[in-house]
């Protein structure tokens, strides 16, 4: 059974020095789905988790180090999540294997990251552009006394059902905890909905009560997309976190509404 315990995870770990694609770790949705609702077999949402990898390097056919940066996507339908400390060092195994071009590292890393998140992985050599925030509306600036730092509080949620907008609500304020390690997650969020209007002083509060809450990147967004949905009944909802990067890894899971355009993909400052 593949479960965090399972893993490399809060292990001193040898630093690979050759290419190793056992060394990526397969942690599967639907257990965490569960327990929040989500019915793996009818997914209330779209979307995927976007890796960016700044540190991706491998050899020429004549010993040459290459370099460059990547983008991942995991579809949110595959039944696994890649778990993010073995999918650093699996790409650090990459270091000393020889390729004979970047079209050769590509139809690997397809290949080996596909076979573990169960579904077909898409992968660029660029990243995105940094994040225009102008149409977002900060909530951090609120005044709040807050006590609350988890678990999670979806009853700080509420909405204005005579009041119907359309808007996009960010904070930089997310910040979760590794479920096995505990160290910190940080993370900024976009929440774009056209529905009630979110009460944005409870929606603080909530974001604010993952702070001492351990659980998985990923599985944060889709509580997130699923609190909001049964609390706020929006007509259209996109979340979206990124969270800052760590090992030259960082992730970005995006979860839409079925039928609403995925948000565009693009990073923030932090990362």
């Amino acid at each position: 059974m593949n479960t965090p315990s399972d893993s490399s995870l809060g292990r001193e770990v040898r630093y690979p020095d050759q290419y190793d694609a056992g060394l990526l770790f397969p942690i599967p949705r639907a257990a965490a789905r569960g327990e929040i609702g989500i019915d793996q077999a009818a997914l209330p949402f779209a979307g995927h988790d976007r890796w960016h990898a700044y540190e991706l390097s491998w050899l020429s056919p004549g010993g040459l180090p290459q370099v460059t940066v990547a983008t991942f996507s995991v579809p949110c339908t595959s039944p696994n999540l890649i778990e993010s400390k073995s999918f650093k060092l699996y790409l650090n195994s990459l270091n000393a294997a020889r390729f004979a071009g970047p079209d050769a590292v590509r139809d690997v890393l397809v290949r080996d990251l596909s076979a573990c998140a169960g579904a077909p992985v898409t992968v660029s050599f660029d990243l995105p552009p940094s994040t225009d925030t102008s149409a977002a509306v900060s909530i951090d600036g609120q005044d709040l006394a807050i006590a609350c730092y988890g678990p999670p509080q979806a009853d700080f949620l509420a909405a204005d059902a005579g009041n119907v907008v359309e808007e996009v609500l960010t904070s930089a304020l997310l910040k979760s905890n590794c479920p096995v390690t505990g160290q910190p997650d940080w993370a900024s969020v976009d929440i774009a909905y056209r529905g009630p209007a979110i009460d944005r002083a409870g929606l603080l509060r909530y974001l604010v009560s993952f702070r001492d809450h351990a659980e998985f990147h990923e599985q944060c967004v889709e509580r997130l997309f699923a609190d909001i949905s049964a609390r706020c009944a929006p007509q259209a909802l996109a979340v979206q976190a990124r969270y800052t990067r760590r090992g030259g890894l960082d992730i970005n899971p995006v979860r839409v509404s079925p039928g609403t355009p995925l948000p565009a993909a693009s990073r923030d400052l932090r990362q």
